[in-house]
């Protein structure tokens, strides 16, 4: 029981309570700080992507076969500039140079 009393008055090494709620709060408040500019950075990351994802061409074409005199087009389809795509078939259509 001597063991006991003795841990139980010991003060050495305690923090003093007003210093343990001044740490406490330093450290809530920049937990709060950080997870906000966690928050902000996140979102701005998103609407990067999103800027990227909306600004992609998928506008394709190829050729079936050509030479000297002309080409055969294959097939082609082109994105319109306002995000929705409009597709126009160019399917076995001669073209000449």
């Amino acid at each position: 029981m001597n063991i006991l009393n003795a841990l139980k008055n010991d003060e050495h090494g305690f923090l003093v309570s007003a210093e343990l709620v001044l740490v406490g709060t330093i450290l809530v408040i920049g937990i709060i700080v950080g997870l906000t500019k966690l928050s902000f950075n996140v979102n701005e990351e998103l609407e990067d992507l999103s800027s990227a994802i909306r600004g992609i061409n998928q506008t394709y074409y190829f050729t079936l076969a050509s030479d000297h005199k002309g080409e055969m087009v294959g097939s082609g389809s082109s994105q319109s500039g306002s995000g929705r795509s409009g597709t126009s078939q160019m399917s076995g259509m001669a073209r000449t140079t």
